[in-house]
């Protein structure tokens, strides 16, 4: 089974990141832009939080707040559930399941070192069960 070490050096280890004090309008400008659905809230360097689509949904949207008058961190999901790359693709997923999130920051000495997404996730199991199918497949045909 893959570590979340590899899956990390294969994905590579981007991490899009915004205050506490800048607006959920920024917020989702920056996700839109490139295309995410999370952005890891850091301040001063140390991760408080994360926010998400989700959170933008049902803590902006549903509650009829302004996005250019809210802050990130009036409606970021904290404590934030953490990952660590020693953990297995399979232990990441049971967790990202067990917790009800989608985006898994990596902690390493107390320091984000990458975000992996039930995405992520899906996709590498997908592909280590076509690899096993195909030698099943190459043993049996002989």
């Amino acid at each position: 089974m893959k570590t979340i070490k590899q899956l990390l050096d294969e994905k590579g280890s981007e991490i899009w990141t915004i205050g506490p004090q800048d607006t959920v309008l920024q917020a989702i400008k920056d996700m839109a832009e490139k295309e995410i659905g999370a952005l890891v809230v850091l301040d001063q360097g140390k991760l408080v939080g994360i926010i998400s689509e989700r959170d933008y949904a049902r803590k902006v949207i549903l509650r009829n707040k302004a996005s250019h008058d809210t802050t990130v961190g009036d409606i970021m999901t904290a404590p934030v559930v953490c990952g660590r790359r020693s953990q297995t693709v399979d232990e990441c997923m049971a967790l990202i399941t067990d917790k009800r999130v989608r985006h898994l920051p990596i902690i390493e000495n107390d320091r984000v070192i990458g975000v992996i997404s039930i995405g992520d996730l899906v996709k590498s199991i997908i592909a280590e069960q076509q690899f096993v199918i195909a030698q099943l497949e190459h043993y049996i045909s002989g």
